[in-house]
């Protein structure tokens, strides 16, 4: 692409040819700084570049290659050596982009790297190796060498130590102004109202440090000291150094004294800590030799709204961050700059070109910084799982960001995985998911739950052949528990008028010839049903006539913890209830409770999640109450612990109970991780057997992190501070998935919805896919002839015996 302009010219080609340019700037350079001019008389764009980072530095190099006529300037304020961290870890996919876009730059970066293929992980004693993961690595200032020297090769020109001027005045008189200039960006901050930036600081420190010696693999440590948990991770990055950083939780970093403003004592201090990984050697820090700078830090996660602004372009961190614990910062500007360099090659002009970036980077960036969140959250939590098996801490380090995976480890390092396997209790040829989990007298053959659904398919309450054949076709299915939609405790407490209840012996008997069913024809599965009223968010149409929509007559009454609407002009106000309706609620499910064992159901679970009437005393967003039942959370409990303790009454006690929460309000002020524990203890200490751990829904402006199992932190939080076992939902679709977070311990059950409308008999094809034929997932007698895929095609052509060249 050529910045667009009024003249004709003669442009040089990127392959180092000429041709004819009817696109080129007109010779007078006059643009707006819109990139609607600026052109420098033969056409080539201008181009300036704050910061001389990897990003940056490659961006430069790449735009120059492909169009040597442009002119590109690149402004870091630093010095060619002054760089922070030691090394970088780059991917075998990140560097065969690089072979393809600069064979140059490829050759130099692959001859000063380092590989390995090992991670070391210790933890209380116990070393455990985990092969088979692929790393190369090299110095941070040997890349930012190894890119200032294709740089100058190139022509671009460098100014190194010194400051750009601000993106505004580059802007009018260059085409492009690329902002590669880091996580505090100047130009990102002076053009917040464009941008769009947010910027969260977390809860742990971390210094930055190197070792004089190469470790064998890369290693995560724990060291458990009185002042609380710290943890290191380490990797060479040359033949004869390390990178090593220490992290620790904000709490435990000022209880040990780190804060005091000595750079040095730091580093020694935390060279003692880890004196086994590092066998007695030192530390170094770039700040250790007479700064009086901290060398410790908060990791602040980046996203903007927008990641251009007229003509002025983010890439790298300027634009986003991924925490360090994934290796992805230096990955992520790498392929920035390539991404950004293609798309002004292949489009037409310059907005076209910074649409296109944007729109080829951003999923990719998120799905990074998704999985970058969940690993940050893990060594945030890291307190948590200390007291785990080695085998099982082992695992579930690895897989905390979601992306490394069991089926995946089985193939990286077989022994590893069947170790991991065989201390969690998993017979040989039996997946995780297939092992059997008992609560109170229940016990369910697989970890496998038909979600909660609602099908907005009944008639005054009344579950019909629709439900009969939805939940019995999931129950031959082969999963351990199918849980029915949430069934309404009484007429005003349905969300719409096809929602099921069991506030009549009509209904009642719908759900035991439902539960009858499954228990003669799927014997082994069990069978739950979910309690709950609407509150606030009742009296709607169905689903597919206009969700959360207010009826268009036959409107009833709703009632909430406050008088809040869930849509502000748009749905009803709801009544604040008095203590007279407190109590008919209550009453109103432990009758629910008492249809739900004459029905038959096996396992009752209590809704209090997604906004409804329970979650909406929960949530300190839709409870404002002043009175005995609002402000402190341990007065938001308490009518939804009367309301359990109602139902536990009526339960009968060989049945298991569980609760639906919302981890989560995605939503500024809502409920934090922290209250959820105390909410799951409280549910726990009453009584649950299992906290069924969903989040948001709570209110209508949220704005949920949707991913996959992107709600799994929560439960793994919740059941690795409590011990406590819980579900976990939300996003999860794999096998693979299931059997990962079963073996790290993240949660006892997952529970899955789309994945079963999509195939009722999901459970068994993953058995099938998995070679498993045992008790856990059996298939029904009359449909064992499908338990392999039928042939889908000819399979006797004859096979090829030569080829002739």
């Amino acid at each position: 692409m050529t910045a667009p302009g009024t003249g004709t010219g003669i442009g040089t080609g990127k392959d180092g040819g000429k041709g004819e340019d009817t696109s080129g700037g007109n010779g007078n350079g006059n643009g707006n700084g819109n990139g609607n001019g600026n052109g420098n008389g033969n056409g080539a764009l201008r181009v300036a570049v704050i910061g001389g980072g990897p990003g940056g530095l490659y961006a430069a190099a790449l735009l120059k290659r492909l169009d040597p006529a442009r002119e590109i300037t690149v402004w870091e304020r630093g010095a060619p050596d002054d760089t922070f961290g030691f090394g970088v870890v780059l991917s075998d996919e990140t560097l065969g982009s690089v072979e393809h876009s600069d064979p140059v730059v490829h050759r130099a970066l692959r001859a000063a790297c380092v590989r390995w293929d090992a991670i070391d992980i210790v933890h209380r004693g116990h070393t455990l190796t985990c092969g088979g993961h692929g790393f190369a690595a090299l110095a941070r200032r040997r890349m930012l060498e190894i890119l200032a020297e294709r740089c100058a090769s190139l022509g671009v020109r460098l100014h190194l130590r010194t400051e750009a001027p601000p993106a505004a005045e580059l802007a009018a008189t260059h085409d492009l102004v690329i902002a590669a200039d880091g996580v505090h960006s100047l130009t990102r901050a002076a053009h917040a109202d464009a941008f769009g930036p947010a910027v969260t600081t977390h809860r742990c420190r971390y210094i930055w440090l190197a070792a004089d010696f190469a470790l064998d693999a890369f290693r995560f440590e724990t060291a458990e000291t009185r002042y609380g948990v710290m943890q290191l991770h380490g990797y060479p990055y040359a033949p004869d150094a390390s990178t090593v950083i220490v992290e620790m939780r904000e709490e435990v970093w000022r209880a040990a004294g780190f804060d005091a403003p000595d750079p040095r004592a730091s580093v020694d201090r935390c060279a003692a800590i880890f004196a086994g990984a590092l066998g007695g050697r030192p530390l170094r820090s770039r700040a250790s030799s007479g700064s009086p700078a901290s060398p410790w830090t908060a990791f602040r996660t980046v996203v903007n709204d927008r990641w251009s602004h007229g003509n002025t372009v983010l890439i790298g961190d300027a634009a986003h961050t991924a925490h360090f614990s994934i290796g992805s910062g230096t990955k992520l500007a790498v392929e920035d700059a390539l991404a950004l360099a293609a798309c002004i090659e292949e489009r037409p002009d310059l907005p076209a070109a910074l649409a296109a970036y944007e729109s080829e980077r951003r999923p990719v960036v998120e799905s990074t910084q998704r999985a970058a969140a969940a690993s940050l959250r893990w060594f945030e939590e890291l307190a948590a799982y200390t007291a785990q098996p080695p085998h099982r801490f082992a695992f579930g380090l690895l897989t905390r960001s979601r992306r490394v995976t069991h089926d995946n480890l089985r193939l990286r390092d077989p022994g590893f995985t069947r170790a991991v396997e065989k201390d969690f209790g998993c017979p040989p040829g039996t997946p995780p998911m297939f092992t059997p989990l008992r609560l109170r007298e229940l016990t369910l053959r697989n970890r496998v739950v038909v979600s909660p659904m609602d099908m907005y398919s009944a008639t005054d309450g009344v579950p019909g052949d629709f439900h009969l054949v939805h939940l019995g076709a999931r129950a031959l299915g082969g999963a351990g528990l199918v849980m029915t939609e949430m069934v309404c405790v009484s007429p005003e407490g349905r969300i719409t008028p096809g929602c099921t209840g069991l506030y009549t012996r009509e209904q009642s008997e719908g759900w035991r010839r439902v539960t009858d069913f499954v228990h003669r024809r799927s014997p082994g599965t069990a069978i739950g049903v979910q309690l709950g009223h609407a509150g606030r968010k009742g009296s709607t149409r169905l689903m597919w006539d206009g969700m959360d929509e207010p009826l268009p007559g036959g409107n009833w009454p709703l009632y909430a913890a406050s008088p809040l609407p869930y849509r502000p002009g748009v749905g009803q106000i709801p009544h604040q209830l008095d203590r007279r309706q407190l109590d008919t609620v209550r009453e109103q499910f432990a009758a629910a409770a008492r249809r739900a064992q004459r029905s038959g159901f096996d396992l009752l679970e209590l809704h209090c999640a997604h906004g409804y009437l329970l979650s909406g005393f929960l949530s300190p967003l839709t409870n404002l109450r002043t009175d005995a039942y609002g402000g402190t959370l341990e007065r938001r409990l308490r009518f939804p612990l009367e309301v359990f303790d109602a139902v536990r009454a009526d339960w009968p006690a060989e049945r298991p109970m569980t609760v639906r929460i919302s981890a989560a309000d995605w939503a500024p002020g809502g409920t934090t991780p922290d209250e959820a524990v105390e909410i799951a203890r409280a549910f726990a200490a009453h009584g649950a057997d299992a906290i069924d751990v969903s989040t948001g829904q709570v209110v209508a402006d949220e704005r949920p992190e949707f991913g996959r199992s992107y709600q799994t932190p929560f439960a793994d939080l919740i059941r690795n501070t409590l011990s406590l076992p819980v579900i976990a939902v939300g996003a999860i679709s794999s096998w693979d998935d299931v059997n990962s977070l079963i073996l790290a311990g993240r949660t006892d059950l997952c529970a899955l919805g789309r994945p079963h409308l999509h195939d009722p008999n999901w459970t068994l094809h993953a058995a099938a896919a998995q070679g498993y034929e045992g008790q856990a997932a059996p298939w029904p007698t009359p449909y064992r002839a499908g338990s392999r895929p039928p042939p889908a095609g000819r399979t006797d052509a004859p096979k090829a015996r030569l080829t002739l060249r």
